[in-house]
């Protein structure tokens, strides 16, 4: 890394402040747009046409394009200049989100939030790298990501209410014209407070594995919506292809010099039970979104102001068991932490699977809804110090990108299972007992099985970690977590992982 831009970055503190305010106003938009679509997604379909499978296709494509190819452009950050990649992000983002609050046809929604999910793989990364080459002390670094993170924070936890406002006061379309104001601002203002940085280490950008590894992805969610008919034709071919092109995606990192995501990472052992935790993890909370807001208002009859504020304590819930989750790794340790958190949620979305048509607020959806967000909060910390436990200053950067594609990844796939089997059911009950009680049991049944993803979760982690030796390990207190993209922060030597999970 070069000498001088750090040098100049962290000597100009004047400009540190308002740089640090406008990188977390362009973060709070991206982890926003994770899932401010949620409240929207009953109006779009109306408005757009969206089949039930088509309308996943809104969430999953954000997902897919921000996790598949935020490791390529982490990379080309490094590359070709952190400050240049974040704003030709945010530039994109801004492009596509006109896009989509423009958009007549299903096509072009989905693919402007493709582009939505591409812009922000270039802005997330480039912007984590810019915060720490302004701020280069620990502690002044570790301040920095805390408001990062909390703002971040912030955003995934307001979109629902965003939304709801949004889409129930004006129109669906302005949940994704907001972002224009944010984008606007980052442009104008962004370039005379942060100077450019670059790696001075010729790096080479992966192309082949990005375009295999989102293919791939892309390929497995088409074929599992289209499950929803069976698996017949329609689903084997897309699946197979997901198949092959993971193959290839495989045997070209094996061989790359620089390949995206070195084999060798994940054979950590700590570091891939922790990934793979937060696969079953993303997939489960992710689907739970999606289809819960459905639910509210397509079988409940919320209006999307009221959805969305009904997701408040669900947002309070995570805050408090993120709160509750350092103490509980100090007082329990990683391993139990994770362990009780998983089950914890599991018990939660059992809770609301068993939401009836006929079933108030307070009495049905409001109890699961705070133990399923106590059980999130709990786990969202303790999984990123497990998943970034033995990284180094030399690959903490890929730890933390790998972590949030996997998450994003996981997202996806669990949205596009989930919804798949929750139509499927929905659709066999429907001509005996009607669309709404139909609809409510394809739910319950969703949700039932992302309990069971869960519980499998908390069984492997069981399996795999060990015993901890010792509880109260220091990374407890070092913790800021973003839930989207959870930041690379100073992690233990792989000597000290151990410590902490086994």
């Amino acid at each position: 890394m070069n000498g001088s831009p750090v040098s100049a970055a962290a000597s100009d503190t004047g400009r540190r402040g308002p740089a640090l305010v406008v990188l977390c106003l362009v973060q709070f938009m991206l982890v926003l747009d994770d899932n401010v679509v949620s409240v929207a997604l009953p109006s779009i379909r109306d408005d757009l046409g969206f089949t039930a499978a088509g309308l996943a296709w809104v969430v999953n494509a954000y997902f897919l394009a921000f996790g598949g190819l935020l490791l390529l452009f982490g990379r080309m950050a490094d590359l070709w200049g952190r400050r240049r990649v974040f704003l030709t992000g945010v530039a994109l983002f801004g492009a596509a989100s006109l896009l989509c609050g423009l958009a007549r046809e299903p096509w072009q929604l989905v693919g402007g939030r493709f582009v939505q999910g591409a812009g922000a793989a270039m802005a997330s990364p480039a912007s984590l790298a810019l915060i720490t080459l302004l701020f280069p002390g620990d502690k002044e670094r570790a301040r920095a990501f805390g408001v990062w993170g909390a703002v971040a924070a912030l955003g995934g936890t307001s979109g629902l209410v965003i939304s709801g406002a949004l889409t129930g006061l004006a129109s669906w379309r302005w949940i994704f014209l907001i972002n224009l104001p944010v984008a606007l601002v980052a442009l104008a203002l962004l370039p005379r407070l942060v100077p450019e940085s670059r790696t001075s280490r010729p790096v080479r950008l992966d192309i082949p594995g990005a375009v295999l590894g989102t293919g791939a992805l892309v390929s497995l969610v088409y074929g599992l919506l289209q499950t929803e008919s069976g698996w017949g034709r329609a689903a084997a071919g897309p699946l197979v292809l997901a198949v092959v092109l993971a193959f290839a995606f495989i045997t070209v990192e094996a061989r790359t010099a620089e390949p995206l995501v070195p084999l060798s990472f994940l054979s950590f052992r700590v570091r891939a039970v922790a990934n793979g935790a937060t696969l079953l993890f993303s997939a489960a909370f992710y689907a739970m979104a999606f289809l819960l807001m459905v639910h509210l208002q397509t079988v409940l009859g919320y209006r999307p102001l009221a959805a969305g504020v009904a997701y408040l304590p669900y947002g309070a819930g995570i805050l408090a068991g993120m709160w509750l989750s350092s103490r509980a790794v100090a007082g329990l340790g990683m391993r139990w932490t994770l362990i009780m958190s998983f089950l914890i949620s599991a018990a939660g979305l059992v809770l609301l699977s068993g939401v009836a048509p006929s079933d108030g607020y307070a009495s049905g959806v409001l109890p699961g809804m705070l133990v399923t967000s106590l059980g999130c909060g709990l786990s969202l910390p303790a999984l990123t110090v497990a998943a970034l436990t033995g990284t180094t200053e030399e690959n903490a950067g890929l730890g933390s990108a790998f972590l949030s594609s996997v998450q994003q990844v996981g997202g996806a796939v669990g949205v596009a299972v989930l919804v798949a089997l929750a139509t499927r059911r929905g659709k066999a009950l429907a001509a005996a007992d009607g669309p709404r009680r139909a609809a409510a049991e394809g739910f319950s049944h969703a949700l039932s099985i992302a309990a069971a993803l869960l519980a499998l979760g908390a069984v492997l982690i069981a399996a795999l970690l060990g015993k901890d030796r010792h509880p109260g390990h220091a990374l407890a207190g070092k913790l800021t977590v973003d839930a989207g993209n959870p930041p690379a922060l100073p992690t233990a030597p792989d000597d000290a992982a151990e410590d902490v999970t086994s």
